[in-house]
């Protein structure tokens, strides 16, 4: 584990409560920070396993006190707000700039052969396609939009079976008029693309298929070459970091697993 990042970690979402004016209850040993802090921990070194992590920040002096694993999760439940709340703030920060990278990753709640029996999510729009992976899963699809060195401003949760183009709209609002939002083949739509530009004045600059007109723009050719690679590595740590093969007993708890990895996710790559 590096010591630095942990307490980087810590001191965003500290700062980040105290300034909205939270207070942790003067009977707990443990601050609401350090349990946020142990969830993003989790998520990054440990798979979202969060017994482990309890162990191991507790075993290397990194809480100011002892707590059960079941009460961490009480009160981790309790703080689902804030979990939420921390990745769009932080996104909210890292809004500059003219180039952002949108795109979508698979994330299963298990696996497709025992879907019938999912207790979580049902129903046909939960079931989708990887088309990276050549391979169906069923769950939710989580939407990206991220900057060119990796931290993710806009995030969206979807049913999997939902298109990608489903969510540009709501996504690409609020982007610095005149920036482009760059994207893979599944973002072609010529439609989308004129109302996205008309009503936040954001450029969708997807990368064209074989059959179709290229770009009128030659830098927006050399931007996707430039800057498409950008999110497969976010993809990459993400996965890495094990966000889709997250284990929870209910969506709440899955929702918050996923939180915490893109609060890890940013604080890796905000450097």
């Amino acid at each position: 584990m590096d010591a630095t990042w942990i307490i980087t970690a810590f001191v965003v979402i500290d700062t980040l409560m105290e300034r909205l004016g939270h207070r942790s209850d003067v009977r707990a040993k443990v601050p609401d920070s350090e349990i946020l802090t142990i969830a993003v921990v989790a998520a990054t070194y440990v798979g979202s396993h969060h017994e482990r992590a309890v162990q191991i920040m507790h075993g290397c002096g990194y809480l100011s006190g002892r707590i059960s694993v079941s009460r961490f999760n009480r009160r981790l439940h309790q703080l689902a707000d804030w979990m939420a709340w921390i990745p769009d703030v932080l996104g909210e920060v890292f809004t500059t700039g003219d180039v952002f990278i949108i795109d979508s990753l698979p994330l299963p709640v298990c696996r497709r052969v025992r879907a019938r029996r999912c207790r979580k999510v049902r129903g046909r729009e939960f079931c989708g396609y990887c088309a990276a992976k050549r391979e169906k899963f069923f769950g939710w699809r989580l939407h990206l939009v991220c900057r060119p060195y990796g931290v993710p401003v806009r995030v969206q949760m979807l049913p999997a079976g939902m298109h990608d183009l489903t969510p540009v709209h709501e996504l690409a609002y609020g982007l610095p008029a005149g920036a482009r939002l760059l994207g893979d083949k599944a973002y072609n739509s010529a439609a989308d693309e004129a109302s996205i530009l008309a009503e936040t004045g954001v450029r969708l600059v997807p990368v064209r298929r074989a059959n179709m007109r290229p770009h009128a723009w030659f830098m927006d050719d050399i931007e996707l070459r430039t800057y498409r690679h950008t999110i497969e590595t976010v993809n990459s740590q993400l996965e890495k970091m094990g966000i889709e093969r997250l284990y929870a007993r209910t969506n709440a708890g899955f929702e918050l697993k996923v939180h915490a990895t893109l609060i890890a996710l940013i604080c890796t790559n905000m450097n």
